[in-house]
């Protein structure tokens, strides 16, 4: 582990390698798992006024969900999440003719409708935040949907960090990324030296 002020991150975020592949995995995170996204408490507001916009995007058995039990949810831990249909698939996730799984909130933003990427756990994904009361704890968290996503970024030796460089600035910044490439530059010199030893 290493750390930058009060965020703990692991370091599989620098040794693991990830990219995703939609072509070989078709967006099955957006429809597996037994809870939905979950969400920072500034985006239920923003879902809250984003829905109208989004909801040309959305499915009519996603539209009922929303209208019935709201544009997100408290799970069955306490946390606030996007709603699911059934056991697992996301509200917001749609279904293109190509056959991948996509984010409604997303094909928004894109179409310039709204400001709101989507929620930043799924921008992240596979990093999870955990909140401590006096540290947050970033770890790599591995998926069996996102074997694919492991072969591409092992292919093309991309490590967790640097494929994930929007969202980690995003929430972050653009100084907190620098600590981890300066980090990551001193973890690569580390294994060089250890493997000169061995």
């Amino acid at each position: 582990m290493v750390q930058i002020d009060d965020k703990v991150i692991s370091l599989d975020i620098f040794e693991k390698k990830f990219i995703c592949d939609l072509n070989a995995c078709h967006g099955e995170c957006c429809v597996a798992g037994e809870s939905g996204a979950p969400l920072e408490d500034d985006e239920t507001r923003i879902l809250e006024e984003i829905y109208e916009t989004v909801k040309p995007y959305l499915t009519p058995v996603a539209i009922a969900e929303i209208e019935k039990n709201g544009k997100w949810v408290i799970d069955a831990d306490g946390d606030k999440v996007t709603p699911i249909l059934g056991e697992e698939e996301c509200v917001y996730a749609v279904r293109g003719n190509d056959g991948i799984w996509k984010c409604a909130i997303e094909q928004a933003y894109n179409d310039g409708k709204v400001s709101f990427k989507k929620p930043i756990s799924c921008h992240l994904y596979p990093i999870r935040v955990t909140q401590y009361r006096t540290f947050q704890a970033l770890n790599y968290h591995e998926w069996f949907v996102c074997e694919p996503a492991r072969i591409l970024g092992n292919k093309a030796g991309v490590p967790v960090y640097q494929f994930l460089k929007e969202p980690i600035i995003r929430k972050y910044g653009e100084a907190f990324y620098q600590e981890l490439e300066n980090i990551a530059g001193v973890l690569a010199k580390e294994n060089i030296k250890s493997g000169e030893r061995e």
